[in-house]
């Protein structure tokens, strides 16, 4: 019983803090949501019943409430639901890279839509020339919907006096942009923002090192088993296993609490409360909507 009550605890949003700076979790699964374009799952098709299973498409809020700017790493498909939650319109949006469920919600920054007034996007200056030269996010730019500002991987850049962030190049099937991670910094403690990659051994960097040197870590968790594409090999759209990730940090996080996001809606961990609680027992957690991590 007290098994069954802890993990319904922890199931539930966590409460906002009553005042500072903080990150909220606006969406766990990967580009396609929950329910999935034509997926015939037993979870999709629970999900176009049941608003309440429905699960919107990776990203993360940042709050400084002394300053009362907001922020989003991503501007997905749910960007309209995932603004309100956040409180308002955000201040400034920073991006990861150019795979749809990561920068589509731009779309609704035009003046079809909330055609917004110079709102910042912070990004590499590979997304940067990407969104300048290709229609329609070149429309954006021309129109002043919104403000690129260029960020240089590495280097700390200001969100507000209380918040920082800086980009962490990963590596990552890099088609039409590059794809960044980001370290954020409150001012009392760190996050790793990490929703994509295409494997750890080719990261220039020791995962196990980036971990230990932040407080809170959300990591790309997309798929739990290689089997869950049938008719197509996973080598085609690469990411780390659960199972690899977890295996790598069994050791090496520290004091670090360690989330898995951007789960495709194959992943068990989306539906396996049993699962879910092995990976706890071993230190882990999955990200939750809602999820408030205080900085």
């Amino acid at each position: 019983m007290g098994t069954v009550l802890a993990l319904l605890l922890a199931l539930l949003p966590t409460p906002p803090a009553p005042s500072g700076v903080e990150a909220v979790v606006l969406g766990i699964a990967q580009d396609g949501g929950v329910p999935h374009l034509g997926c015939r799952q037993q979870l999709c098709v629970e999900a176009r019943k049941d608003p309440a299973k429905k699960r919107r498409v990776a990203s993360l809020g940042l709050i400084d409430r002394a300053s009362g700017k907001r922020f989003l790493i991503d501007a997905t498909p749910d960007i309209e639901s995932q603004v309100r939650e956040l409180g308002g319109m955000p201040d400034g949006i920073l991006l990861t890279h150019a795979h749809i469920g990561h920068y589509l919600g731009l779309a609704q920054l035009g003046r079809e839509v909330a055609s917004t007034r110079s709102l910042a996007v912070f990004c590499t200056p590979s997304m940067a020339r990407f969104l300048r030269e290709n229609r329609p996010w070149s429309r954006l730019v021309e129109r002043e919907n919104i403000a690129i500002r260029e960020i240089e991987p590495g280097v700390e850049f200001a969100l507000s006096d209380s918040l920082r962030a800086t980009a962490l190049k990963v590596p990552h099937r890099d088609e039409d942009s590059d794809t960044v991670a980001y370290v954020v910094a409150g001012p009392a403690k760190k996050l790793l923002w990490l929703p994509d990659i295409d494997k750890w051994e080719k990261w220039d960097r020791s995962l196990e090192e980036v971990v230990r040197g932040v407080d809170a870590a959300f990591l790309d968790g997309t798929f739990f088993s290689a089997e869950e594409l049938p008719g197509r090999s996973i080598a085609e759209v690469p990411h780390p296993l659960v199972g690899e990730t977890v295996s790598r940090l069994s050791s090496g996080k520290g004091a670090a609490s360690v989330f898995f996001v951007h789960l495709n809606h194959t992943n068990r961990l989306l539906w396996d409360t049993g699962e879910v609680q092995r990976l706890r027992a071993k230190g882990f957690g999955v990200a939750r909507e809602g999820q408030r991590i205080p900085l």
